[in-house]
């Protein structure tokens, strides 16, 4: 039985025969029809070039991942505060810098976001949208209240969110959870 990763490449393979267009082509007309997520990029090819839903959903995943992968913590970083969200990047920059004193506390960059450990995971930092990121905290036994809220379907990993959208809202009281957070880790 073919692996994921071979299935896929046989569909690329056969990108061209089965669409009539191969895969820079696609990726002309995606950048001419300016999608930047995902489920755009796959609804237009659908829509509006009768893509079926495997191929659209290969080429839209091919064409957001045409650049190369981040090989280290540093381009990890950089890609998630790159383009529409480079400006948010001093956000993240104020939370990290205001945990220096936190000796134990480790950084660890994912594809999506910023994951803040000590023994485990305590807090994720993530630009979620292009005005916004999100501070995902554990916090055992803390009542949502004002803008800590529970976390939702935000990200199962953390039990509530803080919603950023400017580098005040890094206050005292922000700096106060993520300290309780990392001290119940």
């Amino acid at each position: 039985m073919a692996t994921p990763e071979e299935m896929a490449q046989t569909m690329r393979n056969n990108v061209e025969q089965k669409t009539g267009k191969g895969m820079n082509s696609w990726f002309e007309i995606i950048t001419k029809g300016q999608c930047e997520k995902h489920g755009q990029i796959v609804k237009m090819l659908k829509t509006e070039f009768a893509v079926t839903h495997g191929f659209a959903n290969l080429i839209a995943h091919d064409y957001l991942n045409r650049n190369a992968t981040p090989s280290n913590e540093t381009d990890l970083i950089e890609t998630q505060y790159s383009g529409s969200k480079q400006h948010l990047k001093i956000i993240y920059s104020t939370i990290i810098k205001a945990l220096d004193s936190l000796s134990e506390m480790q950084i660890a960059p994912k594809k999506s976001y910023i994951s803040l450990r000590r023994n485990k995971q305590f807090a994720l930092i993530q630009p979620s949208t292009k005005t916004r990121v999100d501070l995902g905290l554990n916090l055992k036994n803390v009542e949502p209240q004002g803008r800590l809220e529970a976390s939702g379907s935000f990200n199962s990993m953390v039990s509530h969110r803080i919603k950023i959208t400017d580098i005040n809202q890094v206050d005292e009281e922000l700096i106060d959870w993520l300290k309780m957070a990392y001290q119940q880790s």
